[in-house]
């Protein structure tokens, strides 16, 4: 699949701050990348570059194998959906969807067929006469994606279009958003701090943190295989904890030692070691090589969340068996379950 837009060193500076530190990103045509992150991590900033908002300090914007870096927003061949939709009060939906068209002086039959095919997309036939205002926060969002779909763009941004809704729609705007760029066969770029939508929609998923690309991978890639433990943190629920690599495939910590699946460390190196709350198996005492006093059960509707007392420390165990404050159990765990990670503070490309 080749590449539809490459970031290549990539800096900006406001007030001598480093927004984006000499990021390297290529976006694949016809996939559904995010960026990922926590506030002020660069990722709406790279949205922005990309979008021709915003100039870079120094590197280079290429799209589709020309240099575009200081080309305006109307000569690219992108659109952004903004997570307030900046709809047109005055003009219904049809009206709406139809502007960009009209501002091409397209024929009007042109314009009855390109918007009905949008409507359609979006699930809103029979809305082409509603005033905007009449619409739920989904409604308006499925107008805003038409609107920016109906000129064919090859590339759509979007830019946190869920953070105005409910969570209910915000899980089924996450479908349809899916559904829509494979319809459409374009790529979509876009923003979130949410981990989940990330993981639902994204065929590829960039996780920034202070102006930096910490990780680019497959959501699965992403979530079991975390580059440091601030992705293992902000990807999911997480338990890390130090320890030392005695040789390949075995892992000291807690002063015990476990199998483990990783190769490649030094002999006694130091490292991280993640453990998903959800592959700790709960098991007798007697059983296990790590015991831990039950702190607190919650019942979070699929699973129990424990949050166990165990060597100096806080254990977070979900399990579908509940256990009552203040037992004594077991925590065992696979191999496979163990992700050993490098000692590092941030992972930068």
């Amino acid at each position: 699949m080749n590449n539809i837009v490459s970031l290549r060193d990539i800096t900006v500076e406001f007030d001598d701050e480093k927004i984006l530190d000499s990021i390297d990103l290529d976006i694949k045509d016809k996939e559904f990348i995010t960026l990922l992150g926590p506030s002020g991590c660069g990722k709406t900033t790279t949205l922005r570059i990309i979008g021709g908002f915003l100039t870079p300090n120094s590197g280079k914007v290429i799209f589709d194998g020309k240099e575009i870096t200081n080309v305006p927003p109307y000569k690219r061949n992108v659109n952004t959906v903004f997570q307030r939709y900046a709809l047109f009060p005055h003009l219904n939906v049809f009206d709406n969807i139809a502007f960009g068209l009209r501002v091409q002086k397209l024929p009007e039959k042109e314009i009855i067929r390109r918007v009905g095919e949008m409507l359609e997309l979006v699930n809103l036939m029979g809305y082409e006469k509603r005033s905007v205002n009449k619409l739920s926060g989904g409604q308006q969002q499925r107008v805003a994606i038409a609107r920016a779909l109906v000129n064919r763009p090859r590339l759509l941004l979007l830019d946190e279009p869920l953070g105005a809704l409910d969570l209910k729609l915000r899980k089924e705007m996450q479908i349809e958003l899916k559904r829509i760029q494979k319809s459409m066969e374009i790529t979509f770029v876009f923003v979130t701090h949410d981990q989940e939508e990330a993981l639902t929609m994204s065929d590829t998923v960039v996780v920034m943190k202070g102006g930096h690309i910490q990780q680019i991978g497959s959501p699965i890639d992403i979530y079991n295989e975390p580059v440091n433990s601030f992705v293992a943190d902000f990807i999911g629920e997480s338990n890390i904890v130090s320890g030392a690599m005695i040789r390949d495939r075995e892992v000291e910590i807690l002063g015990r030692r476990f199998e483990c699946v990783d190769g490649g460390f030094g002999a006694n190196e130091h490292v991280d070691v993640v453990i998903r709350p959800e592959d700790i198996k709960v098991s007798a005492p007697s059983e296990a090589k790590l015991t831990g006093i039950v702190e607190s059960t919650i019942f979070k509707g699929v699973h129990y969340e424990m949050i166990v007392d165990a060597c100096d420390g806080k254990w977070k165990i979900q399990s579908t068996k509940a256990v009552e404050p203040g037992q004594e159990i077991g925590m065992r765990f696979d191999p496979e379950d163990l992700h050993i990670m490098k000692k590092m503070e941030e992972h930068r490309r």
